[in-house]
């Protein structure tokens, strides 16, 4: 019952913190979102360092370097996607970047020589097409007036950042943990300012445009989703816990879509529900 508790827990935090933040990216920016929602997620985790402080010892300079990539490819990923968030429609940008779990799997199958089943191919393909349905306007293509959307653009950079990271994050995890590896990706966050400074965008403290209220809610609500699964999966199976807090993507979606009221045409919507339905079934098949 706990880890059921927990995993729904996971499923909530996951699933409405990034409403709160996309607020914050279109008050700020999304390189200052992604600055002061690390920060904050620094704090917040620093609390549990005294719990698996030996843990940390456990780390070699591979393991370490290897934790630099996932941090970078973390960060890079988190700027995009704040970004997506901000310029375009959160219910397509969710859905697409979601989808990064299906990479996941597919890496794992060339890395780690694992095995997929027929009915995990067949949600990877689903996600792959509901994918494209979201990013081919067919009426466009017939038009020959089709061109990508740079929201769009930036959810692909997300996914493949995160597909690569999480896929990387095994090594580490399987070693040290969950929580160092995790931890020490939030380091990180400076190499934004480089970001900024060849970019030549404006950096905002929290306070501008009363953003600080939605960072706070967006910080507390992820952070704790990603606690409430690692301990939700010390209390049960993951075969119970990872699919229904894999299945975040769908309140996100719904919330997004009635919180920011924009527009979707009947393809999008289409796509969406069905890379929705692959994400799902996939979350519950590679548990």
């Amino acid at each position: 019952m706990q880890a059921i508790l927990f995993a729904l827990l996971t499923y909530l935090g996951w699933g409405t913190g990034d409403i709160f933040g996309t607020i914050a990216a279109r008050k700020i920016g999304a390189a200052s979102t992604t600055i002061w929602a690390f920060c904050l997620g620094i704090f917040l985790f620093s609390f549990y360092i005294p719990f698996t402080w030996n843990e940390i010892y456990r780390f070699t300079p591979l393991l370490l370097f290897i934790t630099g990539i996932i941090g970078i490819l973390i960060i890079v990923g988190n700027v995009s996607y704040n970004e997506a968030l901000r310029i375009g429609n959160p219910s397509l940008v969710g859905t697409i970047c979601a989808s990064f779990t299906s990479l996941v799997v597919i890496f794992s199958v060339i890395f780690y020589k694992e095995s997929l089943s027929s009915a995990e191919v067949v949600s990877i393909c689903a996600i792959f097409f509901g994918v494209l349905l979201c990013t081919f306007h067919i009426e466009d293509i017939k038009k020959k007036n089709f061109r990508f959307d740079k929201s769009i653009l930036l959810s692909f950079l997300t996914m493949f950042c995160w597909a690569i990271a999480f896929t990387l994050l095994k090594i580490p995890a399987n070693k040290v943990g969950w929580f160092w590896p995790n931890y020490l990706t939030f380091l990180f966050f400076p190499i934004i300012f480089f970001y900024i400074k060849i970019k030549k965008i404006h950096f905002y403290m929290p306070t501008r445009k009363n953003a600080l209220l939605p960072l706070i809610i967006t910080t507390i609500l992820l952070r704790g989703g990603d606690f409430a699964y690692n301990f939700a999966i010390t209390k049960g199976y993951a075969a119970v816990v990872a699919p229904i807090a894999g299945a975040y993507a769908t309140l996100l979606s719904i919330l997004a879509f009635f919180v920011f009221r924009q527009p979707l045409h009947k393809q999008q919507i289409t796509g969406i529900v069905i890379t929705l339905v692959g994400i799902v079934a996939l979350s519950f098949l590679s548990a």
